[in-house]
């Protein structure tokens, strides 16, 4: 009984705050990176759709170029990346230093515009 209602009440931690699981979203929305992101990336990427680039919700610990419905370069699906925040950070201060040949080219230059992407993405994956 007491492992069921732990499952059931799980909880996440974000930024240091103990959230349960339908505040994720709401919690991911006001970090810092939210922004950034909506500037940065939602003009090609959302969270739960592919567009000109693929879906971000849970792309950490994902494996590259494996999200279900998108088309990605032969380039970052022969890649062997499984996503987190270090090739995450390298990525987005060059993908084609990281795998040329990929289809971003868009680099986000600041380290700490980098490090709040990731932790959204986290955030808003759950994670």
């Amino acid at each position: 009984m007491i492992a069921k209602r732990a499952l059931t009440l799980a909880l996440a931690t974000v930024g240091g705050l103990v959230l349960a699981p339908p505040a994720l979203a709401e919690a991911a929305d006001s970090l810092p990176g939210a922004k950034l992101y909506q500037a940065r990336c939602a003009t090609c990427h959302s969270l739960d759709a592919n567009r000109i680039g693929p879906a971000h919700r849970g792309v950490l610990g994902r494996a590259a170029g494996s999200a279900p419905g998108y088309s990605y370069s032969p380039a970052l699906k022969a890649s062997g990346i499984i996503w987190n925040a270090a090739n995450l950070d390298q990525w987005l201060q060059g993908p084609q230093k990281l795998v040329k040949g990929s289809k971003m080219y868009l680099v986000v230059p600041g380290a700490s515009d980098r490090e709040a992407i990731i932790t959204y993405l986290r955030a808003a994956s759950g994670k």
